[in-house]
């Protein structure tokens, strides 16, 4: 596929059969990205630092490093500095924005980074790297106990799986589907924004498919729900993995059948009709009042791809 948008798959010979191989971890050219609370140690040229695994300020993780696959460079890792806390102000952590950054002692010349800043300058194997990481420590983080009896689990196979040290149950990574559609009527493009968004930001609608649910189902469902709006037919376009924590994006084109917008405050501050002419002002960052879509993310390649009238054509999506 073409790379119009980040964390996209295939570069990375993610080599499961070596898993269970705990001999992986001396090959003297393994590294691993270092991750704190999502954030990502980077060096001054905003590329992910790679670390070697014995590495003393490793010991501020609180689980063993995750074997993410084989590189050309060699085998490649991902490390939770969970027990780390800084010195600096972290209270903008997990904020829609995080512009904050913090140093680690163990590395004074680089610091951590939130990812969504990194997007637009990652290669694809680092793009890569980093989704599958910090998909997985989320995951970790939020399965540390058995949903079966409360033990508390321990990892195995290289952080690809979690065992319960009661029942034996094994508890496997998740990823979560999600729907993000451009929803078209003739030449108007739908745009919402959420309550919590910066001002000026506007995107396209998406939510959660929910358990026995198609994604064109979920496309109508979540489309009705936030804006009132009725879609027709439904055409899958696109995938993005989004790490924010752990979803595969399915980007989707939908044809509205109903003009009038009324949107649900929970879900939406605004949801409004954009025309083509209008889109080509927001991509140019010359628009009013709606400001240019993010770098690396899904959204902005569908909108910029409708905009251009390559939404639906495979060979814009395609190698």
């Amino acid at each position: 596929m073409t790379t119009h948008f980040s964390f996209i798959s295939g570069a990375l010979d993610r080599a499961a059969h070596l898993r269970g191989n705990t001999g992986i971890k001396d090959d003297p050219a393994a590294r691993t990205l270092v991750f704190w609370r999502g954030k990502l140690l980077t060096g001054a040229d905003n590329q992910p630092i790679l670390s070697s695994l014995d590495h003393p300020a490793l010991g501020d993780a609180r689980e063993p490093a995750i074997f993410l696959g084989l590189t050309e460079a060699g085998p490649r890792f991902a490390i939770d500095l969970a027990l780390w806390v800084p010195l600096e102000d972290a209270a903008t952590i997990g904020e829609f924005i995080d512009q904050s950054q913090q140093v680690h002692p163990g590395w004074p010349d680089s610091r951590f980074a939130e990812v969504r800043a990194l997007m637009p300058n990652l290669a694809s194997l680092d793009g890569e790297m980093i989704a599958t990481s910090r998909a997985l420590i989320g995951w970790h983080g939020s399965h540390r106990f058995c949903s079966n009896c409360g033990t508390e689990t321990v990892t195995e196979n290289a952080g690809w799986v979690r065992r319960c040290q009661r029942c034996g149950n094994q508890h496997f990574p998740r990823t979560d589907p999600v729907v993000i559609m451009a929803i078209t009527r003739g030449d108007q493009l739908l745009l919402g924004r959420g309550p919590s968004w910066p001002e000026g930001m506007y995107s396209l609608l998406a939510g959660f498919v929910e358990p026995g649910e198609t994604i064109e189902s979920a496309v109508r469902r979540e489309v009705y729900e936030e804006s009132h709006i009725a879609v027709g037919q439904v055409r899958y376009v696109a995938c993005q993995p989004w790490p924010f924590p752990m979803s595969l994006m399915f980007g989707c084109h939908g044809e509205a059948t109903s003009d009038d917008i009324t949107i649900d405050p929970l879900e939406l501050a605004d949801a409004r009709w954009v025309s083509k002419a209008e889109v080509h002002q927001i991509l140019a960052g010359t628009h009013e009042s709606i400001t240019r879509p993010r770098n690396g993310a899904i959204a902005g390649a569908l909108i910029e791809a409708w905009a251009n009238d390559r939404l639906l054509d495979r060979t814009y999506w395609q190698d």
